[in-house]
């Protein structure tokens, strides 16, 4: 007989949603978030050798917690620069947007309190809800009567969550009236800003001069840095009070100090290079045209979704795509609803305008 992790496997195999892990394989990038192309740029991977010679120390893991042996003062300084460069009191590192979320949600929202949460927010903030004893609600995607309505309900302290950019559908948040909203009931405004910084310079709730006026920020460096890791952007008692309650960090050990002087580096060399967000913008520009897409909500963000409803339909452009040299990532339910399967394009600086028109030419015959 079957357990029940076992059948919720079997039943993934046999509707054809079951995940793999596969290699990667030299075709033209439409999938990754790479979208600076910073990951694959040999100047910006010359900077990074420069700084592995000069501090070869560096490479080292951190050996402990950063509450143990795992503290550096790279790393404080590093953190010292991401608050100077975004007017804050305190950045706090941390190896991934994932445990950031997870760090924030799961110490902060304590019993009797109500977690608002966008229902198209990243996993990391549901999975960190899950180890809140605080009540959690959805709200509507992108639907702020929904979210006023929740929030005359709700009790105790509130914490409202939301992507600036969300992953799966690429489109923007009203930040200001969230913020607006938020004020008036006197909630608290976390925002990740994960497919934002770099593509939109410091990520759009700095650009939009929002900084004072949100709880907390986190940026993260696995995207368009082409990096890892993330920060929390708070205040110090913020940020202090994480590294006493947040499991996450305090069980966790610290990173290294390559990480964080190569988050350093990739916020130099994207100042120094400003043409790469204006090419990226290029290119999605051309995508858009190419395809006749005129929605605003999408119009100008890196991720390009492309709604294929019927899964067989879905992966079968997908391989077709793959047997034309082109990786585009098929995301199926569970991980979007149920119906709205789609395939999310990323743009990049590295794609060539060639290579968007193969890339659409293919999918217009699917549509």
């Amino acid at each position: 007989m079957l357990g029940s992790w076992q059948a919720k496997l079997v039943n993934r195999i046999e509707d054809s949603t079951v995940r793999t892990l596969k290699m990667q394989r030299d075709c033209v990038d439409f999938s990754s978030n790479d979208y600076l192309g910073l990951a694959r740029n040999p100047l910006f991977q010359g900077d990074l050798m420069s700084i592995v010679l000069k501090y070869p120390s560096a490479l080292k893991g951190a050996t402990g917690s950063r509450l143990i042996s795992g503290n550096t003062r790279t790393q404080e300084e590093v953190e010292t620069f991401l608050a100077q460069r975004y007017g804050v009191e305190s950045a706090l590192l941390m190896s991934s947007g994932y445990i950031a979320n997870l760090s924030l949600v799961s110490s902060l929202a304590l019993r009797g309190d109500t977690i608002l949460v966008d229902e198209l927010i990243h996993r990391s903030v549901h999975d960190g809800c899950q180890m809140s004893a605080a009540t959690k609600w959805k709200f509507r995607h992108q639907d702020l009567n929904h979210l006023e309505s929740l929030l005359k309900k709700a009790r105790g302290q509130i914490w409202v969550l939301v992507e600036s950019i969300y992953s799966m559908d690429g489109d923007y948040a009203p930040l200001a009236d969230l913020i607006d909203l938020t004020e008036a009931y006197g909630a608290n405004l976390i925002v990740d800003e994960a497919h934002a910084v770099g593509v939109y310079g410091n990520g759009l709730v700095y650009e939009q001069g929002l900084m004072s006026r949100v709880f907390a920020t986190v940026i993260t460096f696995g995207k368009a840095m082409g990096f890892h890791g993330a920060a929390v952007l708070a205040s110090q008692e913020l940020n202090d009070y994480l590294v006493n309650f947040a499991s996450p960090i305090i069980y966790s050990t610290g990173n290294s100090d390559l990480m964080a002087l190569s988050i350093q580096a990739a916020y130099q060399f994207i100042d120094k290079n400003p043409t790469l967000r204006e090419q990226l913008q290029q290119r999605i520009m051309y995508f858009n045209s190419h395809l006749k897409r005129t929605d605003r909500k999408v119009l100008f963000s890196a991720i390009q979704p492309v709604i294929i409803p019927e899964l067989n339909k879905l992966k079968s452009t997908a391989e077709e795509l793959e047997r034309a040299g082109l990786s585009v990532y098929p995301v199926m339910p569970p991980t979007v609803p149920v119906n709205t399967g789609r395939l999310r394009i990323c743009l990049h600086t590295h794609n060539s305008f060639d290579e968007i028109d193969r890339l659409t030419t293919i999918i217009k015959e699917y549509l």
